[in-house]
Order: structure tokens, then sequence, then C-alpha cells
């Protein structure tokens, strides 16, 4: 039996991926407001239908996003519709610790509370 060869990950799957910094720091906010969006429209129930009545939007477009696919929708887009099914966004800029130049880009999601429709 071959033994597999393990690399251990940075943290961060999207510069694992081989996606510059820049372009990762964007998909991780991207993903995460994309999965606060998915809790939220699966927590209420809805079928894509209704979602994509609240959201202003087509039924395929909720089908894309509740599949993962986050291109065709920006973060102010992702942000707009948490918004208008009344979830709060909080971004925290603080200076990087002392003794690293870059700062990094995370995100931390909070449990998303089952709402009746």
């Amino acid at each position: 039996m071959t033994r597999a060869t393990v690399t251990k990950g940075s943290g961060n799957v999207f510069r694992d991926l081989g996606f510059s910094e820049e372009k990762s720091a964007e998909l991780i906010l991207k993903s995460s407001l994309l999965q606060a969006l998915q809790e939220t429209i699966k927590g209420r129930g809805w079928k894509q239908v209704e979602a994509a009545v609240q959201l202003g939007i087509d039924q395929a477009k909720v089908s894309k996003l509740l599949a993962g696919q986050m291109a065709g929708f920006s973060i102010e887009r992702l942000v707009h519709f948490l918004s208008l099914l009344g979830q709060d966004i909080e971004v925290t800029v603080r200076k990087a610790p002392h003794g690293r130049r870059r700062g990094t880009v995370r995100a931390k999601g909070t449990r998303i509370q089952k709402i009746p429709a």
C-alpha cells in the first residue's frame, strides 16, 4: 500500500488553491456572506421561488446561490440580499498586530436563528 502525501494547509483554502492575496481575501468574505445567506433561506424553510420574491431576483439566481456559486454576485449584492432578509452585517477594521506588515481578512459568522416566515 502506498502512502499518500499530505500537505498541511495554510488555514486559507483560497491561498492554498493558488489565488492571490487580494482575490483570496475577496473570496473569504464572499463565501462567508454566501453561507449566511444560504443559512437564512434554509432556516426559514423557503422554497427557491419564495426566496426569489424576497430578494427581488429570479429563481434561477437563487438556485445558483444555494448551490454555492459566487460568480456574478458581488460582495455588495450579497450584503444587500442579507439586509433584505433582516440580517445585520458587521465589518471590523483594526491595525494588524505588531511585526506584521499586511493585514488579513477573516470572516466570522454567527449562528443564524430560525425565523418564522
